[in-house]
C-alpha cells in the first residue's frame, strides 16, 4: 500500500457536482492498494497514521497526534499511486490491485482508520471520478509505502 498523507485545515470530495464528504482540520489520506497488499499492510499504515505527531503543540512544535487535536480523517482511494513509470512516459497500473481485492481492503482500511481515530472517516467513492479539494496546512505532506518502511 502506498499513501500520501496531507495535514489539512479542510477538505472535501465532490462527485458529479455534489459534495460527497467534507472534513475540518485533520488528514487527507490518498490510498493506493497493490495486488500483493493485505490487511497486515492496512493495519501497519493505520497505526502509523494515527500516531503521526505532526500537529502543533502549545509551543508551535509538531508534536501532537491526530487524537490530541480532535482531528478528522478523509480517505480517498487512488490507484494512480501504484503507477510504474520506469519505462517510457505512459504510466503502467500493473501493480494496482483489481476491484476484487482493492474494494474490500479499502473498506477494511477505512473501518480500521475510523476505529483508530475514534470517529467516522470521510470517504470518496471507490472507482468514481472525484474532485478532491483541500487546503494543505503547513504544508505537511508525508508519503508511506508498506513495501518500503522508512
Amino acid at each position: 500500500m502506498r499513501t500520501v498523507i496531507q495535514r489539512v485545515s479542510r477538505a472535501q470530495v465532490t462527485i458529479g457536482g455534489s459534495v460527497r464528504s467534507a472534513i475540518g482540520p485533520g488528514f487527507v489520506v490518498l490510498l493506493g492498494i497493490g495486488h500483493d497488499d493485505t490487511r497486515d499492510d492496512a493495519d501497519w499504515l493505520v497505526r502509523k497514521i494515527a500516531a503521526l505527531r505532526v500537529f502543533d503543540d502549545a509551543d508551535g512544535v509538531m508534536n501532537l497526534p491526530l487524537s490530541d487535536v480532535g482531528g478528522e480523517v478523509m480517505v480517498v482511494s487512488q490507484f494512480t499511486l501504484m503507477a510504474s513509470y520506469k519505462k517510457g512516459n505512459r504510466p503502467s497500473w500493473i501493480r494496482a490491485a483489481g476491484h476484487d481485492l482493492a474494494v474490500p481492503l479499502y473498506d477494511y482500511f477505512c473501518r480500521a482508520m475510523s476505529a483508530a481515530a475514534g470517529r467516522p472517516v470521510a470517504t470518496g467513492e471507490f472507482g468514481a471520478d472525484m474532485k478532491v479539494e483541500l487546503v494543505n496546512d503547513g504544508p505537511v505532506t508525508i508519503c508511506m509505502d508498506t513495501k518500503n518502511k522508512e
